[in-house]
């Protein structure tokens, strides 16, 4: 079977993302098993970071421990050693033999495995800028140096982005606008041109513009085409996220492909790439 890497259509490349380190809807979240075989094939794969009690990211989507792992309550409050001794859980909250991996053990452990040279991995802040600490900033810097040139760093919180940034001199960057005071403004103001004008503005150095697919479809439903601004300014689009693959999706996919986004992040990598194959 083909790697579910990315889709070619129209003489365009969409890359597909492994959101939360999954190949197929059926994986667990962060397990440094996927995430070292996506680096390894070439694929672009998120994780996510959240800040812990020793000033550290620890790779999660939750800024409490019960939902994704077994332990209990906030991860700001667990140190990195009893964080290392948490295991994951599965799909129906079952502990798997995996545990959590803090920031520095993956890239440790991808520099150790091995990355194909056009491998991305999406680091997604999940925490804003009062939750930065000079600490925080320079062991985040220390953390991906081994691998800086495969990272991209994201967040919705582009003065954090920006922060975190400078203490990783080369790391590449990328900015969501679909959240806080920018999608409440959006919605407000149904203005999909000033939307994408704000976001280039706040992000000016951002590689990546990170866009819920559902309005990239709205915006396109009412004539505006939301993917070419971006493009005019030399950035990349994501869209996101394809949970499941089903007959809805796949038509979805069709248009975000006909707009040429870049990127589109997916549960189900492999499931999404056999379908559009069809």
């Amino acid at each position: 079977m083909t790697a579910p890497i990315h889709i070619e259509r129209n003489g365009h490349r969409t890359w597909l993302k492994w959101h939360r380190g999954r190949r197929r809807v059926s994986d667990p979240v962060f397990t440094g098993a996927r995430i070292v075989e996506a680096m390894r094939l070439g694929a672009s794969v998120e994780v996510d970071l959240v800040i812990h009690a020793d000033d550290g990211c620890a790779v999660l989507h939750d800024l409490d421990l019960d939902r994704e792992t077994t332990g209990r309550g906030k991860v700001r409050d667990a140190g990195a050693a009893e964080l290392r001794q948490l295991h994951l859980r599965d799909n129906e909250g079952q502990p798997l033999p995996d545990t959590v991996l803090l920031l520095e053990d993956l890239c440790s452990l991808l520099a150790r495995e091995g990355v194909h040279p056009d491998a991305l991995l999406q680091l997604d802040f999940k925490e804003d800028l009062p939750a930065l600490t000079p600490k925080v900033v320079a062991n985040f810097g220390q953390s991906v140096g081994l691998i800086i040139g495969s990272l991209i760093l994201s967040g919705g919180d582009f003065d954090a982005i920006d922060m975190l940034a400078k203490a990783a001199p080369g790391i590449a960057t990328g900015y969501d606008p679909c959240y806080g005071e920018s999608l409440a403004r959006l919605e407000a103001n149904g203005d999909y041109r000033d939307f994408m004008e704000r976001a280039l503005l706040t992000a000016p150095d951002a590689r990546m513009i990170y866009l819920a697919y559902d309005i990239v479809l709205a915006a396109d439903d009412a004539g505006i085409d939301i993917v070419a601004p971006v493009h005019a300014a030399g950035r990349h689009v994501d869209a996101w996220t394809i949970n499941r693959v089903t007959p809805q999706t796949i038509a979805q996919v069709e248009r975000l492909l006909k707009l040429e986004v870049d990127q589109i992040t997916t549960d189900d990598p492999e499931g999404l790439a056999a379908a559009m194959r069809l």
